[in-house]
């Protein structure tokens, strides 16, 4: 357990118990759960799990990405990936065209009907945050947004970055 040392603001680092990061872990799972939920129940009408929510995302989120920066990102085997962009690709959900650059390279972009279930997808996860975020306020989202960025490993919160660096 952590003693009374404060923090560079003189805040004391009590809640910095077993109790309290046992609750925080426990909170975590089960936000964790509502927070898929949602897209879950979507991705089912399509035969799909999470690995292929979490790439049409990447997608969207970065028209032109790399299978190789997908891998990293996603930290999945290659095998893996190769199922779900597969199954993404044959389903007209998922363009995979050539590199300008490097002829190996495959660069990814959505299709219309790819764009079309990231919404939804996505419109579903919006609405759990917003209502969530209007509940807990600004300073409580601030430091929660805080609170996930430490917890992430650098090499991912690198390209965290680089994509909250390019927010439109």
């Amino acid at each position: 357990m952590a003693g009374s040392t404060a923090t560079q603001s003189g805040e004391s680092l009590l809640f910095l118990t077993d109790e309290q990061l046992r609750k925080g872990i426990e909170a975590m799972f089960f936000a964790y759960r509502a927070f898929t939920a949602d897209p879950d129940r979507i991705l089912e009408n399509y035969e799909y799990g999470r690995a292929h929510h979490r790439a049409i995302h990447f997608i969207n989120r970065q028209p032109g990405l790399t299978v190789n920066t997908l891998l990293a990102m996603l930290g999945v085997t290659k095998q893996s990936l190769n199922r779900v962009l597969r199954t993404l690709v044959e389903d007209g959900l998922v363009e995979a065209r050539v590199g300008r650059r490097d002829k190996r390279e495959r660069n990814l972009f959505l299709t219309e009907a790819g764009a079309a279930l990231e919404r939804e997808l996505s419109d579903a996860q919006r609405a759990r945050m917003r209502a969530a975020y209007r509940a807990a306020g600004p300073s409580a989202v601030a430091g929660f947004r805080q609170v996930l960025e430490a917890m992430m490993d650098p090499d991912l919160r690198r390209y965290y970055q680089s994509m909250k660096d390019s927010a439109p």
